[in-house]
């Protein structure tokens, strides 16, 4: 081969590299697009709560079919993800109240994930606000709002039986992971549609 021959053979594959080299850019810059694409929509409740440490404090959208507004006012709703032990709570917050029409629908709401930890410093001041009868009332007596008690995995009737079972979790969490908390996670919404 000669040198006319050898030049021209290294100057295609130069011009090859750089043109794969671009489309190869190309397809990634696509790919981000789009990967951005599908996180804006709405994610599901279960692959919101899989990966909910990550998120916590951040802006979410999570679509999910309301299950349950709360009697008292409306100020917060359950979605419910593939069944019902995959479901969040969402908080109106500054909206004051959700929609009757939630209810059954396919709901997308736009907030902050917040993470609410359960520990020893919060069963005895929830003791406390019981003895003093300062508790908050929701749902029907003291057993709770049964599907707030669902989503967080209670099993417990009374306020005691519910604070043991905390208890119980809690040294069974701490002994497997060092944690000596459990999370529960909410959404603070900002915003809201009915979807279906």
């Amino acid at each position: 081969m000669n040198k006319t021959m050898l030049y021209i053979a290294s100057s295609l594959l130069c011009i090859g590299s750089i043109s794969c080299g671009n489309s190869t850019k190309q397809a990634s810059q696509n790919n981000t697009i789009e990967e951005q694409t599908v996180v804006s929509t709405g994610m599901e409740v279960d692959s919101l709560l899989a990966n909910a440490d990550s998120l916590a404090e951040k802006n979410i959208t999570v679509q999910g079919i309301c299950t349950h507004t709360c009697k008292h006012g409306a100020k917060k709703i359950f979605l419910m993800g593939s069944d019902n032990t995959q479901t969040i709570r969402i908080e109106a917050g500054d909206l004051g109240q959700f929609s009757p029409d939630c209810v059954n629908s396919i709901v997308e709401v736009n907030g902050i994930l917040k993470e609410q930890r359960i520990d020893e410093e919060y069963l005895v001041q929830w003791e406390e606000r019981v003895k003093a009868q300062t508790g908050e009332k929701h749902g029907t007596g003291e057993a709770g709002c049964s599907t707030e008690k669902k989503a967080r995995g209670e099993t417990g009737n009374t306020t005691e039986e519910r604070i043991a079972d905390f208890r119980k979790k809690i040294a069974e969490r701490k002994a497997k992971t060092g944690k000596d908390y459990l999370s529960f996670y909410f959404v603070e919404a900002e915003s809201y549609k009915i979807l279906e």
